[in-house]
């Protein structure tokens, strides 16, 4: 099947301009022309433009990219499985970046400011700060956000990375429960819940579990906290936000 330069702008996503300067510098030269002078794109065309913009999109320049397909000691096995190596390493850096922030919103979201010297050591170089603004505004006049100002204020970078581990295993835990099928509000999820309420208890400020019930809702409320649930466990943050709710019954 050929394509017109139009055709296969509309079908790349990309614009007639870009494909004549492709063809201008040699990266991506069409197989034939039509009478009238007009380019015509066949099949193999059409694969050395999927080649040269998955090349564009991990950051190659067009220079790079020419030799990289002009290789003749290179076929296209070779290609793809270069390309699948720096997407998946493009993937974990994304992946850690994302993680960075779901875990300070969640800090934030808690009245649980960190210092920069605390999230390098705990969360890695990526030190999201858009959201600090955001947590004062609401929960600054409160008493929870008086004690965890208080109480974090003098934790040290070895606290923050107990508190990490401590939170890692019972986020591996719940993610496990969800993952056997126990009930949201069952006596595991809720013991889990439980453990969840007095972590923040003893690091952060007192939770009683009317308050953990609230957290609960948040956690499928607010599109982050639920993003960032659901990224350690699909299902998870339904899953504990009705274990939180279900464990407050059951101290009431």
């Amino acid at each position: 099947m050929s394509h017109t330069v139009g055709e296969l702008a509309r079908l790349a996503g990309i614009t007639v301009r870009t494909l004549h300067h492709y063809d201008r510098i040699g990266l991506l030269t069409p197989s034939g022309r039509t009478p009238a002078g007009y380019r015509v794109y066949e099949l193999a065309d059409v694969d050395r433009l999927h080649q040269v913009l998955v090349y564009r999109g991990l950051g190659f320049g067009l220079e790079e990219i020419a030799a990289l397909l002009d290789d003749p000691d290179a076929d296209a096995g070779e290609h793809l499985r270069r390309q699948h190596r720096l997407l998946l390493e493009q993937r974990d850096r994304t992946d850690a970046m994302v993680a960075a922030v779901e875990k300070e919103m969640e800090a934030l979201a808690m009245g649980n400011p960190m210092t920069p010297q605390d999230k390098l050591e705990v969360f890695g170089d990526w030190l999201p700060e858009q959201y600090a603004d955001e947590a004062e505004q609401r929960w600054g006049d409160t008493e929870a956000w008086s004690q965890s100002q208080a109480r974090t204020g003098s934790y040290t970078k070895a606290d923050w990375l107990e508190i990490k581990a401590e939170t890692d295993d019972l986020e591996r835990r719940l993610a496990a429960a969800v993952a056997d099928g126990a009930p949201a509000d069952g006596e595991r999820a809720m013991d889990l819940a439980e453990e969840h309420r007095q972590q923040i208890t003893r690091r952060y400020y007192d939770c009683s579990p009317e308050l953990h019930a609230c957290l609960g809702r948040m956690y499928t409320e607010d599109e982050r906290f639920t993003a960032y649930y659901e990224r350690v466990a699909p299902g998870l943050a339904a899953f504990l936000a009705t274990a939180c709710q279900a464990n407050a019954a059951r101290q009431g």
